[in-house]
């Protein structure tokens, strides 16, 4: 069956800035390069202001607009709604979705607070019922390395594992003349660098691991509490102009944690460390090895295999180019690395194929409201002078 014979999916998108960006190309490439069961269509592209999301429907390859979300989510020729705008919309709208018949994917966290993602969950369980679909976006999941190091402690080639150390380091507001944007404001974001990347490297501690964060203890910190308002934004910046507003996040979050399997692990997150563009920076001690990655070095994994002879062990670096690697086999020949925009192809490949074949995709809801309530227990830690928080589990 060629490309063309194969069932559509018709796609309506949320939000058309940074993420919005990168999902389109997402759905624009995913069936160029992989052999999906079912072909993406870029349908409608949905945003407020008319001038603005018509010129990215063009830029971006979007057939139709909508400049109501409400008017996207009940079109007769949308199959899938992905959300791309800021927290505090991601509930309503993931909802309306679910209730409407539509498939979702929803940028994460996937909530601004725990009640609004048990809601989620519950909408997303209940329409799973029906065979309708939700997933959330952590899309570092589908880094390859990032990948092959979940296959491998799997696998148990590190043994129990016994530390984890997770950052997620960036600089982009260390100045303190960079202006206000919706990403520090508590109303529309939910949190700062906590819920922005700092859910990133729960996440993918959940995922590498294959366990749960069980416990927190941490501390905050608003670095620069006013900023200038914007004169004009782009996709993470912009240009101060006239006034100041109140930044109403946190700037960064270092918490302690404890996972299932009785592991330690510690977790930095910060806007602030001068020099660090998007260093994720993961490193994996178990029984028998050790894993280290960093996204600056993204196709690259280091091992340790704690088995062989002091003489002559050390990291081996693994470059995850090969045919045989996570999602690599698709592309190019062996060597020729991949990109941060690959992660959201693959994002889109596992997606389609999970829907094609009426089974629930990775990470779900569930597992969303899982990362929310670890974020929550930060919060609340943090506020209390760093007491220990217990994370709980129910549905």
């Amino acid at each position: 069956m060629t490309s063309a014979s194969r069932p559509p999916l018709r796609v309506g998108m949320i939000g058309h800035a940074f993420m919005g960006v990168a999902h389109s190309h997402a759905w624009r490439t995913a069936p160029r390069f992989f052999d999906l069961p079912l072909r993406p269509e870029l349908t409608v592209l949905g945003g407020r202001n008319a001038d603005s999301v018509s010129a990215a429907a063009e830029r971006l390859g979007w057939a139709d607009t909508e400049t109501d979300w409400r008017r996207l989510v009940e079109r007769d020729d949308v199959d899938l709604v992905d959300i791309c705008t800021p927290g505090d919309t991601h509930a309503e709208i993931a909802i309306a979705a679910l209730r409407a018949g539509k498939h979702v994917l929803c940028e994460k966290p996937l909530a601004n607070s725990v009640a609004e993602a048990e809601a989620m969950t519950a909408a997303a369980a209940e329409a799973a019922a029906s065979g309708v679909l939700a997933m959330v976006g952590f899309t570092y999941r589908r880094v390859p390395a990032i990948a092959l190091a979940a296959r491998l402690v799997a696998e148990g080639r590190i043994g129990q594992v016994r530390h984890v150390r997770a950052q997620y380091l960036q600089d982009w507001i260390a100045d303190p003349a960079a202006p206000m944007s919706w990403r520090l404001e508590k109303e529309r974001a939910g949190s700062g660098a906590l819920g922005d990347i700092g859910a990133h490297i729960v996440d993918l501690t959940q995922f590498i691991t294959g366990e749960s964060v069980t416990g927190v203890s941490a501390v905050l910190e608003t670095f620069v509490r006013k900023r200038p308002l914007p004169a004009s934004t782009g996709a993470l910046g912009g240009v101060g102009g006239e006034g100041m507003g109140e930044v109403t996040v946190d700037d960064a979050a270092v918490f302690l944690g404890r996972l299932s399997g009785g592991a330690l692990a510690t977790f930095e997150a910060t806007r602030f460390a001068l020099g660090r563009k998007n260093a994720i920076r993961i490193e994996v001690n178990g029984s028998a090895g050790s894993l280290a990655f960093d996204f600056e070095d993204m196709n690259v994994l280091h091992l340790f295999d704690g088995s062989e002879p002091a003489e002559t062990a050390g990291f081996r670096r693994i470059v995850v180019t090969e045919p045989e690697h996570p999602y690599v086999g698709a592309w190019w020949p062996a060597g020729h690395g991949l990109g941060y925009e690959h992660g959201f192809t693959h994002q889109v490949v596992d997606l389609v194929t999970a829907l094609a074949a009426g089974e629930q995709p990775t990470p779900s809801f569930a597992d969303g409201l899982a990362v929310q309530r670890v974020l929550d227990a930060v919060e609340r830690s943090a506020a209390d002078r760093s007491t220990w928080t217990d994370i709980t589990r129910e549905n």
